[in-house]
């Protein structure tokens, strides 16, 4: 199985890349906020912020996103299918076992996350265990196997956290510069600093979040080729995404930060169809399937 997983070293690559654009960006609005303020300290602040969360996305991305979910511990006797059907393509795919959780949720729904390897999860929710045969529920777990072993699953989580902390810090930056008051003779440095500082808090998320959506889209076709691979029966991804996009309600418990770690949108299919160009977090199901069975 060596050459199944092609995109393990790009992912590591594109991950560290985006650690280090966020180190950038955070430091840049700190550089901003410390000028308006004339006050180093801040900038300071910032940077040592910047460089602890850069160290807390890649540490515990996957604890935020199981509690995000509200995920519980899969136990073998209970969910004897989900687990075994991990457990025995883990071994065909050279992997670790993952840890195996689950979502108590009607919605059709699955996700992988971790920051590597040997601590990865791998998540699915009840109602999928419902609606799926065997084949069906092997295909959906090869493709989160395959985000394992693509490594795609760190960049993932890796950008739950910092989109996150980016529109927040965007969100401060916004307001500390309306609510505060500078002296008159700052008047016109701070006017223009302020039109920047709008600028960058409107930017900033929204450049965040499609980069997020991108490379959503990006890595399920991948995911999806990966898996077929594993299983060699396409059929069986194909049919489970089917019956998935065939239930059309939105999960219940969802977040906009977890989205596109999910095989198939948490909103809905209705609501996907509604949604279109840039802000859909998973490519269309029809072109998911055809690529699988043509």
């Amino acid at each position: 199985m060596a050459t199944l997983y092609t995109e393990q070293s790009k992912n590591v690559t594109k991950t560290w890349l985006l650690m280090s654009i966020f180190f950038v960006v955070v430091i840049g609005f700190g550089y901003f906020v410390s000028f308006y303020y004339s006050n180093s300290n801040i900038l300071y602040f910032f940077v040592v912020f910047s460089i602890l969360m850069n160290i807390f996305s890649y540490w515990f991305s996957d604890k935020i996103v199981l509690t995000l979910a509200g995920a519980k511990v899969a136990k073998r006797e209970e969910y004897f299918d989900l687990y075994t059907s991990v457990e025995n393509l883990s071994i065909t795919a050279g992997l670790p076992m993952p840890k195996v959780y689950v979502v108590q949720d009607s919605a059709p729904n699955a996700f992988a996350t971790g920051r590597d390897k040997n601590h990865a999860v791998v998540c699915a929710t009840t109602g999928l265990l419902q609606i799926l045969d065997k084949t069906e529920l092997e295909g959906v777990v090869a493709h989160e196997l395959s985000h394992v072993g693509n490594r795609d699953m760190l960049l993932s989580t890796v950008v739950v956290v910092l989109v996150g902390f980016i529109t927040i810090l965007a969100d401060f930056f916004t307001r500390s510069l309306f609510f505060s008051r500078r002296s008159d003779n700052d008047n016109k440095v701070g006017g223009i600093f302020m039109i920047i500082g709008i600028i960058l808090s409107i930017l900033a998320p929204l450049v965040a979040i499609l980069i997020q959506l991108a490379i959503s889209r990006k890595r399920e076709f991948l995911a999806d080729a990966s898996g077929a691979l594993l299983t060699r029966y396409p059929e069986g991804l194909a049919n489970a995404l089917r019956k998935i996009f065939q239930y059309s309600k939105p999960m219940t418990r969802q977040s906009n930060a977890i989205a596109h770690l999910y095989i198939a949108d948490p909103k809905g299919s209705k609501l996907g169809k509604k949604i279109s160009g840039f802000f859909v977090t998973h490519p269309p199901v029809e072109e998911r399937i055809k690529a699988l069975v043509g």
